[in-house]
């Protein structure tokens, strides 16, 4: 049941700074948000925070972390680094893309 068994490196406690980079209210972005909020919930509960920048009002801080393409999901914490672009929908894929699950393990 630990959370570190899935991913079999990342201790259970470990806190997740998560940055979403949207453009504004649109279906995609409010999608990504959702989506990111339910894989939290369900596989982070109590060890995450997520910042939602809105390129729209703050372009400039896309150059930070080279955002290309927008909604770009960055995991800031635990490094290294890592990025998903899309609308998080595919949840098997986010796992996988946040480390949270190995590829094998996918669904």
């Amino acid at each position: 049941m630990s959370a570190s068994s899935k991913s079999g490196s990342k201790p259970a406690n470990e806190r997740w700074e998560l940055r979403l980079y949207t453009a504004g209210q649109t279906p995609k972005s409010l999608a990504a948000i959702r989506n990111l909020k339910k894989v939290c919930e369900e596989h982070l509960p109590g060890r995450y925070e997520i910042e939602v920048i809105d390129l729209l009002i703050n372009p400039q801080l896309a150059a930070g972390d080279q955002i290309l393409a927008i909604p770009t999901l960055v995991r800031k914490l635990p490094v290294p680094m890592r990025k998903i672009i899309g609308d998080l929908s595919d949840s098997s894929r986010v796992l996988v893309g946040l480390d949270l699950r190995d590829k094998a393990g996918a669904e």
